[in-house]
């Protein structure tokens, strides 16, 4: 039944301050702010730039910190994940806190979290696997909370995982003296960690609660999953962060997939709690209601990030809900006390797998066609239409490959994969307008292709091809095949120089202990390891190897591999599908249907044939204003932009020097609104590194 209620009403004095990651703890990222506004963003100006440096070239290094600001101290994170304070006015520096001590950096970092009472004001962040308490005046660690101001993330997840990747990308949450975390996990074939959601005391550092997201004998849902699935399976994390009903006091939070992403034989069932928005009581880790958006995901459909805190117009009345976007390009809206769908949801078929011993669910939950927002379809009819060569060319190659609607399973010859892996929508969710109640989100809109292969040789094979198998399943994801499908990632190529100029041991050192936005992957034998080497070193193709010989860590669990998430281009390098391959959209909750689309960036050499409006792959989140504007980077074109957020026409936009693939903030000191954006480019959309925040305000 759907409720109504003055709980959590969004007051405008809520949105005037952006002390907390994605703005306010409803995940709004909206501020009521309008001194910068239609009539004037066209005058925006360059306040200051804060430049660091512990950029990277190779790989190359990325910022997708959204900076939180409190009594007027900007806190962020640098490329290297070292903690800064600065003057939010001026961009001053007044510390700065480097977790790693000049080694290299593992992970990535999308924020930070404020607390403060009467007597202490602390920034927890994570750094490789470690939550960190630090002092928010002096740059120091917090010797009471913890072991010297850390607490392991390896610690309370019922099982040993200390060889295994766990960190956290995206910040916590606090609700009173809690600080509720989610994890960041391996995700290929080789053992990963549980992705339980854990609160700890703030003061001490002590587990207070844990939620199972694949649960215990006895606990709901464990009828989902195979017996032994939670001693032995890992995922179903919270990656994406947290929004909080304050008044309610209950946590909202998505979930990923359940590993390995896209062979789940030894999973079968529909896998709760992976791929399920989650409301839980804060204080005690209870579930109040789940609401699954895949069921026995094989196509790493993670929720991405939390969900929007939301009211709709329902009959007359307003009624708190929750949205969430999905990878899918499907938007989910809830009631918020019920989990009820407000817009009705169906279950459709789907295609099943011919993969042996997988088995796929028959159905798919599908919001109405109105809340899908990025692409659903690609066959023959969708090929791009930049010029009749490239169309041509990409028809001949889908003669070999399954083409057809959104969940098509991965397949032995190839399967197109529509929205591509990275969404639809990915980390940066959605900003949401509580005037006018519009959800502004932005979405990737490129064709993939996903093809499995088995994972363990037949009797005997030579140690390259079964280097090349092994490389295939673990790192082609991000590195590729020549070009690395994250770009942010070394290519094969580099890869080999790598490991011509440092040898064996520094690539095993990387693989056992991770390094940058690589995890480690500790739990592959010595025998794997010595095959990668081959591989990479082009040897070893005349040596066999024996299977009774070899000692292998996960092909008997894991019989099926995917070859890894390959781009779809044409012949120039485009996306495969036509365009606008990026979108920017605004959707309004009361109808539920979109209001406005528009293209989101643009490719220059693209733009210098006349075709400007064709959009790209983007990542990072926007900001909504009382202002009348919407501010986005995100585009790899490295612009930042404003826009109408009436009508989605593009305001201002200024060229920065590297992508902005983060979330913007805005704040005030001294009767002035300013906006600032991380510009680290790199990462998933492969264009160089930067080193810099820049902040914007009127002249």
């Amino acid at each position: 039944m759907m409720t109504m209620s003055c709980t959590n009403r969004q007051e405008q004095s809520q949105f005037d301050t952006w002390n907390m990651y994605s703005g306010d703890p409803t995940g709004s990222k909206y501020s009521s702010n309008q001194q910068i506004n239609r009539e004037n963003v066209s005058t925006l100006t360059l306040a200051w730039t804060y430049e660091m440096d512990d950029a990277r070239e190779k790989p190359a290094s990325t910022i997708q910190c959204n900076p939180i600001i409190v009594d007027e101290v900007m806190y962020l994170t640098t490329p290297g994940l070292k903690l800064v304070a600065i003057d939010a006015s001026t961009g001053t520096e007044r510390w700065s806190f480097d977790p790693f001590e000049g080694m290299p950096a593992q992970g990535v970092n999308r924020g930070v979290v404020s607390y403060r009472n009467e007597e202490k004001q602390r920034i927890f962040f994570v750094a490789g696997s470690n939550l960190y308490s630090v002092n928010a005046l002096t740059g120091l660690p917090d010797d009471t909370f913890g072991d010297g101001g850390m607490v392991s993330l390896y610690e309370g997840l019922g099982r040993e995982v200390g060889h295994l990747w766990v960190t956290a990308a995206t910040p916590g949450i606090i609700y009173q003296d809690l600080i509720i975390m989610g994890t960041t996990l391996g995700e290929g074939p080789s053992a990963a960690a549980p992705g339980h959601i854990r609160a700890y005391n703030v003061h001490s550092g002590d587990l207070v609660w844990i939620f199972h997201t694949i649960p215990y004998p006895g606990e709901y849902g464990y009828e989902t999953w195979p017996p032994d699935a939670w001693k032995e399976r890992g995922g179903a994390n919270t990656w994406g962060g947290f929004s909080l009903d304050v008044e309610r006091g209950w946590v909202f939070c998505g979930t990923g997939s359940s590993t390995y992403d896209h062979w789940g034989g030894n999973r079968v069932g529909d896998n709760l709690f992976a791929n399920c928005i989650l409301a839980l009581d804060a204080a005690t880790g209870e579930r109040i209601w789940h609401y699954q958006v895949v069921h026995h995901d094989v196509w790493d459909y993670d929720i991405p990030c939390a969900p929007n805190l939301v009211q709709v117009e329902v009959d007359g009345s307003l009624v708190d809900a929750v949205a969430q976007p999905t990878k899918m390009g499907h938007l989910f809206v809830l009631d918020r006390e019920s989990g009820l769908p407000i817009f009705p949801v169906e279950e459709k078929e789907v295609p099943q797998s011919l993969i042996p011993g997988e088995v796929t669910s028959p159905t798919q939950p599908f919001p109405p066609a109105s809340l899908r927002y990025a692409g659903q379809r690609f066959t023959k009819e969708n090929v791009t239409n930049i010029s009749e060569a490239a169309a041509q060319a990409v028809r001949s190659r889908l003669d070999s490959m399954d083409t057809g609607d959104v969940f098509l399973p991965p397949s032995q010859q190839g399967a197109v994969t529509f929205p591509q892996f990275n969404g639809g929508t990915d980390w940066g969710g959605a900003a949401y307008d509580p005037v006018d109640r519009i959800l502004i989100v932005n979405a990737s809109n490129e064709a993939e292709w996903i093809s499995m292969v088995p994972a363990k040789p037949l009797t005997e094979i030579s140690r390259f091809e079964f280097g090349r198998r092994t490389y295939q399943a673990n790192c082609a994801v991000c590195h590729g095949h020549a070009n690395p499908r994250n770009p942010g990632a070394p290519s094969l190529e580099h890869l080999r120089s790598f490991l011509s100029d440092r040898g064996k041991s520094s690539l095993s050192d990387v693989l056992d202990r991770g390094q940058g936005q690589m995890p480690k992957f500790s739990s592959l034998t010595d025998d794997e390891e010595d095959a990668i080497v081959s591989f990479l070193n082009k040897d070893g193709q005349d040596e066999l190897l024996k299977l009774e010989d070899l000692e292998l860590s996960y092909s008997e669990d894991i019989p099926w591999v995917a070859t890894g998430h390959n781009e779809f281009k044409d012949p120039e390098g485009f996306p495969a599908n036509k365009p606008p391959w990026g979108l920017l959209n605004a959707i309004d909750l009361d109808k539920g249907e979109l209001a406005w689309q528009v293209p989101l960036g643009t490719y220059p050499e693209l733009e210098a044939r006349g075709l400007s409006a064709t959009g790209t792959f983007n990542m990072g989140g926007p900001l909504v204003t009382a202002g009348g504007l919407v501010f986005i980077g995100a585009s790899m074109d490295e612009r930042f932009r404003a826009f109408d957020k009436t009508t989605g026409k593009q305001l201002w936009m200024h060229q920065l020097e590297a992508g902005a693939y983060a979330t913007p903030s805005t704040f005030e000191v001294d009767g002035k609104q300013f906006v600032v954006i991380a510009g680290g480019g790199g990462g998933k959309p492969g264009t160089k590194s930067g080193n810099k925040y820049y902040c914007f305000v009127l002249p």
